[in-house]
């Protein structure tokens, strides 16, 4: 019976030993939100509010670096605003991938929507927009160019897009010297 409790207390410790050094080879990566490098990176620090100012789909291309996950959705506006459409797409295939709706309570004020996890490839091209009438305007001093792509941590920026409407329409025009929104994402790697 000795041996017996001593074999099975033998047992319990490998097992245990094993489930924790399990545990302590998980990568752990941590989540990244690419705006603010984006802003850093374009020189966009010129900044003028729009209200009330026509409808527009618009936002970010973006390629994962790593294969990943977005968790949350964030965004900020210079007017409230209780139902911002956000759009993530597939770039190629201009297919909607998730649906969101943001609400926007108070003015410049970011809000964080978490939303059931959506898997990205790596080196695949991603859109995310939002359908607004309000959005912060962001450009350089002399509003000149930027050169994209912009790389912020594991997601480059490949440009921003824009279309004239209410309806949730790929955005065909893009433009190199301005970035309407203050719209992004959490960003984990996942291997």
């Amino acid at each position: 019976m000795k041996t017996f409790k001593n074999l099975f207390a033998i047992l319990i410790s490998v097992l245990a030993a094993s489930c924790s050094s399990d545990d302590d080879n998980t990568p752990k990566f941590k989540t990244e939100n690419p705006l603010a490098e984006y802003y850093t990176k374009t020189g966009f620090t010129t900044v003028s509010n729009f209200v009330n100012s026509g409808d527009y789909e618009f936002g970010l291309a973006f390629t994962p670096t790593v294969k990943g996950k977005i968790k949350a959705i964030t965004l900020k506006l210079p007017a409230a605003n209780p139902s911002i459409r956000v759009t993530i797409w597939d770039y190629t295939t201009k297919t909607v991938l998730k649906t969101e709706t943001l609400n926007v309570e108070k003015a410049d004020t970011e809000v964080k929507k978490e939303i059931s996890e959506l898997a990205l490839e790596k080196d695949k091209k991603y859109l995310i927009t939002m359908n607004s009438n309000d959005w912060y305007k962001k450009n350089k001093a002399d509003n000149s160019n930027v050169v994209y792509p912009i790389v912020a941590g594991n997601i480059t920026i490949n440009e921003y897009r824009w279309f004239s409407g209410k309806d949730q329409t790929f955005p065909t025009t893009f433009s190199s010297s301005y970035n309407a929104g203050d719209l992004s994402f959490d960003f984990q790697q996942t291997e």
